[in-house]
């Protein structure tokens, strides 16, 4: 019987053998569930989630998660790829092909409203078309949103409605997109249940997949987040994914640089610009992370002595891989990009050296701004 009882909040089926498993709920209050079968329960780890902001550590098996995404070209679905507008190329499936199979698919980019305040949309999504062409991926629509403030939905959520009459909707992503707070928000937009689904800035929420049923008889369907070691995201300490999870639009903070000069991103992120004129280069990440400038000759020792002190984040995250560089020659201007941390715009021209931990998230593209 208690196999039959999902948590609402994150699809796994409910049980009280082991809380280090998914669904995990103390005997006493299964037993109440069982008894009120009505009533929407939520698993102990989706409790502390909602209520204390408290992530509790679960086994998960990515190879589950790939086996239900790969059973939706078996489907009639549309594919709805939720992406993270701040680490893209780390957070688009390039693997969608192969589970998208004959059904259409779209590319929706979150947390467009922390982008300043002058980009524009079109070139956003032209940039968006080209790295997804570029990795074989042909989305039918593009769409810019932002899941936490609910803001730009009304075009997403009409081109749902219009697509969701003869079909079931499935949302895929990676960890940490945004998939499960988008859904509740077209939900809350759409109806008057809110927060249905346990959201969190920590990966691996979802657990299993969770139907939400449509008036028209078909569903909304929210599918667990794929993990990757390729995003910066599965590496950081919770204390420090709050950091590099911006709340507010990313301000510009501009640098006047000479060749020699460093500038570092906490501990995260290090630029430094080898070759070209006096120049500046502009800053895009979160407040919580400072932005140190400091002389080539002496960064590595710098790095090693402030390193979790002066440069944070990182405060909490022990084991990041090292800094690992890879140089960059700008023939435009161009955005380099610290993918989960944010981007810093470079006049052409510049020679310039790049570093994240293990190159994770390295990036260029012409710049946006």
């Amino acid at each position: 019987m208690d196999n039959e009882i999902i948590c609402i909040g994150c699809g796994a089926k409910l049980q009280a053998e082991d809380p280090n498993k998914a669904g995990f709920l103390p005997t006493s209050a299964l037993n109440k569930a069982i008894e009120a079968e009505d009533q929407e329960v939520y698993c102990q780890r989706c409790f502390r989630l909602r209520h204390y902001n408290e992530i509790m550590p679960v086994d998960l098996n990515n190879d589950d998660f790939l086996a239900l995404l790969n059973s939706l070209a078996e489907k009639k679905a549309l594919i709805v790829n939720v992406v993270d507008l701040f680490d893209f190329s780390n957070s688009l499936l390039s693997s969608l092909k192969r589970f998208v199979g004959n059904n259409k698919f779209i590319l929706v980019g979150n947390k467009f409203d922390l982008f300043p305040k002058n980009s524009r949309q079109s070139k956003i999504k032209d940039w968006m078309r080209q790295e997804a062409n570029r990795m074989g991926l042909y989305p039918e629509k593009i769409f810019l949103i932002s899941a936490a403030r609910q803001k730009f939905l009304d075009e997403l959520i009409e081109y749902l409605n219009a697509n969701s009459q003869d079909q079931d909707i499935y949302f895929v992503g990676m960890t940490n997109v945004g998939k499960s707070t988008l859904i509740n928000a077209i939900i809350d937009k759409m109806g008057d249940i809110k927060d249905l689904i346990t959201t969190s800035r920590f990966p691996g929420t979802t657990l299993d997949r969770i139907e939400i049923p449509l008036d028209n008889g078909h569903y909304l369907v929210d599918t667990p987040g794929i993990m990757t070691e390729n995003q910066l995201v599965a590496h950081l300490d919770p204390k420090d994914l709050a950091l590099v999870s911006p709340k507010k639009p990313l301000k510009p903070a501009t640098y006047q640089l000479l060749p020699g000069n460093t500038l570092f991103l906490g501990g995260l992120g290090r630029i430094d610009y080898l070759k070209g004129e006096s120049t500046s280069f502009t800053v895009y990440a979160p407040r919580e992370v400072y932005v140190h400038r400091t002389k080539v000759s002496n960064a590595d020792e710098f790095y090693r002595k402030h390193n979790g002190e002066m440069l944070t984040p990182p405060v909490a995250s022990k084991d990041l891989p090292e800094l690992k560089g890879q140089e960059f020659h700008t023939t435009y201007k161009s955005d380099l990009l610290f993918g989960g941390i944010g981007f810093i715009t470079v006049p052409e021209g510049c020679v310039v050296k790049a570093y994240t931990p293990g190159q994770i998230g390295l990036g260029i593209r012409r710049a946006l701004i």
